[in-house]
């Protein structure tokens, strides 16, 4: 699309800093891990626990993790490779208006897995996008904005952080953020995958109680009813369900993320 600029840098709007990121991915949360079509993830025994009080944080528990493959899912019709290297997704870096939400602070892990062993997978993209608390996607139907997009190059222990807000919903789909992970040498693309992931739906009954979301009724599908959630296997419906932690200000979520990467 001519004329529009590559945003190199966000103003980070919130409270969150990436050290405060790293320090949720310490922590460790869902862990998905990703080969060429399929996901490598981390099973773990236990479910997703969140804490639906105004002041109380909860830290999701996980079990014993080995190397498990998952189905990968499809991109659908909303990536726009808008090349937005930024930290903060929230804002449309034209007008520098935010999208409202509660605050979602999403860690990846990215890693190489090799032998069943996963090592950090540093200078790969990974691109992150999704719609706001309204059900809308942005650059898309003839929309110049682009508000809830972007990609970070993961650093020297496979992080890329994001700052950005839980997604809303929108009709004949449940909750959901997808995600495309690239490698390059030069200009010239070798690698590619892409997914996307899903919320625990009492997660997001409590989220939506709170405005915006609540101004716009119940959703239509919940994750029991979306077609592409139930193509999955039940450990890979684990897998690809985020655990997220309560913050003062919103929520922090971490995936675990391994490609194997000929």
């Amino acid at each position: 699309m001519a004329g529009k600029l590559i945003e190199t840098l966000s103003p980070r709007l919130t409270q969150l800093s990436r050290r405060d990121l790293l320090g949720f991915a310490a922590k460790g949360a869902a862990s998905v891990f990703v080969s060429q079509s399929l996901l490598a993830s981390c099973e773990a025994s236990a479910n997703t626990v969140t804490d639906t009080t105004s002041s109380g944080t909860t830290t999701p528990t996980t079990g014993s993790a080995t190397c498990v493959l998952t189905a990968a899912l499809t991109e659908g019709p909303f990536f726009v490779d808008e090349k937005l290297n930024r930290f903060d997704i929230r804002s449309d870096p034209s007008t520098g208006v935010v999208s409202t939400g509660s605050p979602l602070a999403l860690t990846f892990n990215v890693s190489r897995v090799a032998n069943s062993a996963c090592t950090p997978l540093t200078g790969a993209y990974l691109d992150v996008w999704h719609c706001d608390a309204g059900g809308v996607y942005s650059d898309v139907s003839g929309s110049s904005q682009r508000f809830l997009r972007g990609y970070q190059i993961t650093d020297a222990n496979g992080v890329a952080a994001f700052t950005t807000i839980y997604p809303g919903w929108y009709s004949g789909r449940a909750v959901h953020i997808h995600f495309k992970l690239r490698l390059y040498a030069g200009s010239t693309k070798t690698y590619e995958f892409t997914s996307q992931f899903f919320f625990d739906d009492s997660l997001t009954d409590s989220v939506y109680t709170q405005s915006p979301y609540s101004s716009r009724g119940s959703r239509d599908v919940r994750n029991a009813s979306d077609g592409i959630y139930n193509s999955l296997s039940t450990n890979d419906k684990a897998g690809l369900t985020l655990q997220t932690s309560k913050t003062s200000d919103g929520y922090a979520g971490v995936i675990n993320l391994g490609v194997n990467v000929a």
